[in-house]
């Protein structure tokens, strides 16, 4: 290298303008007087001598300071062959350290890597990018990758530099905007940012993008962590959940925040850890009898108030509650109880915080450079660019990086709707139509049945259920067929009907039946779940018993009827905490659910028909193995709109058993009430919301009633019942 091109290279490294440090420093052969040497070079600012160690050498040989900035430099004799050496640091306090070279090794990223990341096809990128505890010959450290393709400049920094970004810049391979480094000494546990240098020359500090755990909001730095080590216990759960997942199983979905589900009062009022999650609430779970939780995202957020929808770490648990290795324990304990664990993801969109995706390399890479598309204006944040490869890639293999590592048993992807809409919450002119002149985000849905696809590929057995609240058809139909390939969506019409319908007071309940009835027009052309979420019970919309009309009594008895229907109307069922005991105050993510009202008997009855409801729901068939197909279900009557009664069964195809169910929405009993029943026989009262165990008035049928040849309902034989107010009933004909 000619002495004027080292001094250039020497004067960028020392500004931290140098974009290829590997070039000039580690060990290098040069021409000197028309002979092959070696040279070693090291920019170590701070040290007062550098010396060189190792096999290729006797004894220690100091380098010569080329600058007072800290750039050393030493000629090896002649003869020298390339070896594996260490520095000797001799600092200016004193103090010596013996440390490797970090630009002493060659590239971890393999050109395969590199190829598949280009394309947008690397379905295992957290296994390139992010921060990796690793040993390279014998020697410990972190290998470091992110993509940042406009950058000039990318480097690591933390505490282990002096937050130096001249000290450790990676290395660049331009084709595809990898940066990446091996840097020795570095355990699990330390704290790193990017400092990169931008197209325009500006210098910022991001946090990784692919960072598999972070600090403690307000700090946003990520932190290297080793996801290696954990030892999962949950193979026969894992075995068993392969296979087309949720059509023909049970599933009652317990939707959970973690930070204010329950907290610890005397300890600041604390949230629970992940490791104390898994004991009380995987008792609590099944105590209820629900088959899965749900978790709102439990990925990386600034800010508490966003619930966790506004992600800034994409791979990594939240610290809030604990370490990754914490958060695994709390899937295995769940799997070992026999849960399933659902997480909330967020593909949609992103927040503008500064440390995270935003801007990341000084250009619009991960969002749209266009406001018109890249930004939300709801939400105030910044919509992923779909159309870019490497942005479909990050998402993509996001999405499975939490069913490979954390055992997650299905993805609830959020807001999508407004991927699949480029007008969503847009006036005209605010809004870029796709190729043909249209309003369908054309790259949105290519990724959404390239992500589903791939899912079903890889991970059969993880559910992909779609929170998706317009007319889209096919969300459930496979990719092959047009569809988006999601294996369920949320029914947020019939959630919004049924809510509109019990919040009427039962006097004029009987002019909006078509609210209820309505949803049995469309129950079978996509796989549902029936959600009573979060967003129900927030935003001065009030708690879920806080919506019934009446006096507390009648709240509780709507309530009761309310989560009865729900359970019995086609569709798999999701409830949010706090729900299943009638919680009365408005949630708030701030503080615990209100469990001092279980000392209420209203509360209690309540919680204890949602354990009764969810016990029986499991135990028959004909709740849930027909869900999607209309020969799991048929009315017996929805004509009976002046005395606001509905009648109806389901039926189990497998085995042929039914249910019937009487719902009585009003306050006035129907002693006598005559149904038809499709057989004659005895009928047994499975479950009854009015009787007293519950908080109810206690009437009912005795236990059965025998079916009678009197014709009603266009059936041969019938039965007479005592219809309880606000109420439902669950009967099963006896078999001889």
């Amino acid at each position: 290298m000619a002495q004027a091109t080292l001094q250039h290279d020497v004067r960028q490294i020392v500004r931290g303008e140098h974009n290829d440090p590997f070039r000039v420093l580690g060990m290098h052969r040069v021409a000197v007087a028309g002979e092959i040497r070696l040279v070693v070079r090291a920019f170590i600012p701070g040290a007062r001598e550098v010396a060189l160690l190792g096999t290729g050498i006797v004894s220690p040989r100091t380098l010569q300071r080329v600058n007072d900035d800290g750039f050393f430099e030493g000629l090896l004799p002649r003869g020298t062959e390339p070896f594996a050496y260490q520095l000797r640091v001799t600092w200016e306090d004193g103090s010596v350290v013996e440390m490797a070279d970090a630009y002493s090794f060659s590239s971890t990223v393999a050109e395969f890597d590199l190829y598949l990341i280009g394309e947008g096809t690397h379905l295992r990128l957290y296994d390139v990018l992010g921060a990796h505890p690793d040993e390279i010959g014998g020697v410990q450290g972190v290998r470091f990758a992110v993509w940042a393709p406009a950058a000039q400049r990318v480097s690591v920094v933390g505490e282990f530099n002096g937050w130096d970004g001249r000290r450790h810049t990676l290395r660049r391979h331009p084709g595809v905007g990898i940066w990446e480094m091996f840097i020795p000494g570095i355990p699990a546990g330390t704290a790193y940012k990017y400092e990169l240098r931008g197209p325009h020359g500006e210098i910022f500090l991001k946090s990784d993008p692919v960072a598999f755990y972070a600090e403690h909001n307000p700090a946003t730095a990520s932190v290297v962590a080793d996801l290696r080590g954990f030892e999962w216990t949950d193979d026969e759960w894992m075995e068993r959940r392969r296979g087309e997942p949720g059509k023909d199983r049970p599933m009652a979905v317990y939707e959970v925040h973690l930070g204010s589900w329950k907290r610890v009062p005397e300890e600041g009022d604390r949230p629970l850890t992940y490791r104390e999650m898994a004991h009380q609430l995987g008792e609590y779970v099944t105590e209820m009898g629900f088959t899965h939780v749900e978790l709102l995202p439990v990925m990386e957020h600034p800010y508490d108030p966003s619930w966790g929808y506004q992600v800034t770490g994409y791979f990594a648990p939240t610290s809030r509650f604990g370490k990754p290795e914490d958060f695994k324990y709390l899937v295995n304990h769940l799997h070992s109880l026999g849960i399933g664990v659902i997480l909330d993801w967020v593909p949609a969109h992103f927040p503008k915080d500064a440390h995270a995706l935003r801007r990341f390399d000084g250009t619009a890479l991960y969002e749209h450079e266009d406001p018109r598309q890249g930004e939300h204006p709801d939400w105030g944040t910044l919509v992923f660019n779909f159309g870019r490869n490497e942005v479909r890639n990050f998402l993509l293999s996001n999405a499975l990086f939490w069913i490979d590592e954390y055992h997650a048993d299905g993805l609830r992807v959020d807001a999508v709707a407004s991927m699949l809409y480029l007008d969503y919450s847009r006036q005209p002119g605010q809004w870029v139509p796709n190729r043909y002149g249209g309003r369908e985000n054309l790259e949105a849905i290519d990724f959404l049945q390239q992500l589903n696809a791939t899912m079903r590929d890889r991970y059969p057995g993880a559910l992909m259920i779609a929170e998706e609240s317009t007319a889209w058809p096919g969300v459930t139909q496979p990719p092959h067929l047009g569809g988006l390939g999601f294996h369920m969506k949320w029914n947020m019409g019939w959630m919004n009907d049924f809510l509109r319908f019990v919040e009427e007071d039962p006097v004029y309940r009987k002019y909006h039946f078509n609210l209820i009835t309505f949803s049995l027009m469309y129950a079978f052309s996509e796989r549902f779940v029936l959600p009573f979420s979060h967003d129900e019970v927030v935003h001065l919309k009030g708690s879920l018993i806080g919506k019934m009309p009446g006096d507390a009594w009648q709240k509780a008895a709507n309530l009761r009827m309310a989560l009865g229907f729900m359970w019995s109307h086609p569709g798999k069922k999701l409830i949010f905490m706090g729900g299943e005991f009638g919680q009365w105050s408005e949630w708030s993510e701030g503080r615990s659910l209100d469990w001092h009202l279980l000392e209420n008997p209203l509360n209690a009855g309540v919680q204890r028909w949602m354990r009764d409801l969810n016990a029986l729901y499991t135990k028959e068939r004909a709740f849930w193995d027909s869900d999607c197909t209309h020969e799991g279900f048929q009315w017996i009557d929805f004509h009976d709109v002046e005395q606001t009664v509905l009648s109806f069964l389901r039926r189990s195809t497998d085995t042929g058993e039914e249910l019937l169910f009487a719902c009585n929405f009003t306050p006035v009993p129907r002693p006598g009430y005559r149904i038809g029943v499709p057989r004659a026989g005895t009928y047994r009262e499975l479950l009854n919301s009015d009787s007293a165990v519950y908080g109810g008035s206690n009437l009912g049928n005795h236990g059965s009633v025998a079916s009678e040849p009197v014709p009603e309902h266009g059936r041969a034989d019938s039965v007479r019942l005592m219809l309880p107010p606000l109420s439902i009933l669950v009967l099963k004909r006896d078999e001889e």
